[in-house]
């Protein structure tokens, strides 16, 4: 049986989706969980187990349909679902890659070479068994790519369509790709440009004679604004709709974006910052130009990509867009770090260009020992920058994977909702899952804890003795207690506004301070 047979590549597939789940339960023994995972943990357990109105919570989670991704593997389990949804995406994202290769290849070589980079590879690995949604970016870009280049082989609408439709579902897993279009709109006029049948070769020849003819020249406006619409409209309408829904259920066209309740993000990309420049150690962030050549450095099969496509400049270009998208993210999104998931774009990205090119070349042999050493290169520097990164999380991946260290970022939540969870039933506790979510995730039963979704959350903290018998603050010395009213803060101003009402620290961490929540009816009973 050959190994491109589709038969051979589900069984590949499946056997991928078994390895990345020992890789990502053993991780798990090991305490290693990240923010994204939990953040979609606990809004689950707010959508299935919650009580109140739940529909803001399902329509405005942001990623949206990462979120949505990880509610098929709840049935099996609520904290591992987002790190099963990971490995069998991870899965699907090869058997997507080596079925395009069987198709247009038909060469078991570059399967090999698919399959050493699936098992082998860190940035593949950490998609697969951290639980991130990694892996939808990964697919959709991939996709997204694949339909533009088939358009270029074909001059057929029906694939920008589709190349539309992916890009949309790629802005829903990372609202970031919505400044990838900035990127194509130049681009666009390029491509309808060559998709003229024209004598002459050069771009700035076939423009010059398009303008200078009433016909070309009409030609050349519809079809570039044809495929404007078909590649823009889709994207933008969508975007449009969702920010309308934010507006109606929350009264923020952003929320999605800008709320901590909303994205796990927000918070996270602040309090990186705040980390970065209050160490001593600080680091500078990328350098603009430097940022470009850290990608070829992580990804030297992107220069064999251009190198296959140098006949074709608008070709070129396209490869070239994903660098000025980083660049752009980097003068944007100055305050924080390039993420790991932005090198990997690349990694599939000049797969997909060896794939539509490799036909062409004649000496299959030597090529693909030339792609065998650039992978050997790629696994190198891809454990090395998932090492090195200065974003905690992945670095604590790479302590907890190879190094087998024990992570214990997380042990504070876990304590804490080990102690709620061993509290008597009908106990309430007032909790701020902005940035308490980690404890609603490692908790059994979230029904008597009382958190912003509900609507009686804001009279529980104006009058928590009427509505709850404990509250969890953070302490002074947790990073985040200055994003949330429940802090120390807190306590002193209730003591002050309900004479009362008093509070006994039943339970502490590092972190975390559980008060009990005691009145004169009460007294000093525990």
């Amino acid at each position: 049986m050959k190994l491109t047979g589709t038969i051979f590549l589900s069984i590949l597939a499946f056997i991928l989706v078994i390895y990345y789940l020992v890789c990502g339960i053993y991780l798990n023994n090991l305490g290693y969980y990240n923010h994204e995972s939990l953040f979609y943990i606990e809004k689950s357990k707010i959508v299935f187990e919650g009580l109140g109105n739940r529909l803001k919570v399902m329509g405005l989670t942001s990623p949206i349909l990462p979120f949505y991704a990880t509610f098929l593997f709840n049935i099996f389990s609520t904290t591992l679902a987002p790190v099963l949804a990971s490995a069998v995406g991870t899965a699907a994202l090869f058997y997507i890659i080596a079925t395009t290769v069987a198709k247009r290849l038909n060469d078991d070589g570059y399967i090999w070479l698919l399959l050493i980079l699936f098992l082998f590879h860190p940035g593949i690995i950490y998609t697969a068994a951290s639980g991130k949604s990694i892996y939808l970016v990964l697919i959709f870009f991939f996709l997204f790519f694949l339909n533009l280049f088939k358009f270029y082989r074909s001059n057929t609408t029906f694939h920008v369509s589709i190349a539309s439709l992916c890009l949309v579902i790629l802005i829903f897993c990372d609202y970031k790709f919505i400044w990838l279009t900035l990127f194509f709109i130049p681009l666009v006029l390029s491509i309808t440009i060559n998709s003229l049948n024209l004598g002459e070769q050069e771009s700035i020849f076939r423009l010059f004679i398009s303008f200078n003819s009433p016909s070309l020249r009409r030609k050349l406006i519809n079809k570039t604004f044809a495929l404007y619409i078909i590649l823009f409209s889709l994207p933008l309408a969508a975007v449009l709709c969702y920010k309308l829904l934010n507006l109606t259920h929350a009264n923020d066209l952003n929320y999605f974006a800008e709320s901590p309740y909303a994205t796990w993000n927000v918070l996270i990309d602040k309090l990186s910052f705040d980390q970065l420049t209050t160490n001593t150690n600080y680091k500078i962030p990328e350098t603009s130009i430097l940022l470009s050549a850290r990608v070829v450095l992580f990804c030297p099969m992107i220069l064999i990509a251009m190198y296959l496509f140098r006949e074709s400049t608008y070709q070129v270009l396209t490869i070239l867009i994903p660098f000025a998208f980083i660049e752009f993210l980097h003068i944007k999104y100055d305050k924080v770090f390039l993420a790991y998931q932005y090198y990997m774009i690349f990694l599939i990205l000049a797969y997909l260009c060896v794939i539509f090119k490799a036909h062409t070349i004649k000496n299959h042999k030597s090529f693909k020992i030339l792609l065998l050493l650039t992978v050997l290169v790629q696994l190198y520097f891809g454990w090395y920058y998932l090492r090195t990164s200065s974003i905690a999380e992945e670095q604590n991946f790479a302590n907890a994977f190879f190094n087998r260290q024990q992570d214990k970022t997380q042990a504070d939540n876990v304590d804490v909702a080990n102690y709620l969870n061993s509290l008597p039933t009908e106990s309430h506790v007032l909790l701020d899952d902005a940035i308490a979510y980690g404890i609603v995730a490692f908790t059994h039963d979230i029904k008597p804890v009382i958190i912003p979704y509900e609507s009686n959350f804001l009279s529980a903290l104006e009058s928590p003795d009427k509505y709850v018998d404990y509250i969890v603050v953070a302490t002074a010395k947790n990073i985040v207690s200055g994003y949330t009213q429940l802090n120390e803060k807190y306590i002193f101003s209730v003591k002050r506004t309900i004479p009362n009402v008093n509070f006994r620290k039943v339970f502490e961490t590092d972190d975390w301070i559980v008060y009990r929540v005691i009145t004169n009816r009460s007294g000093n009973t525990l």
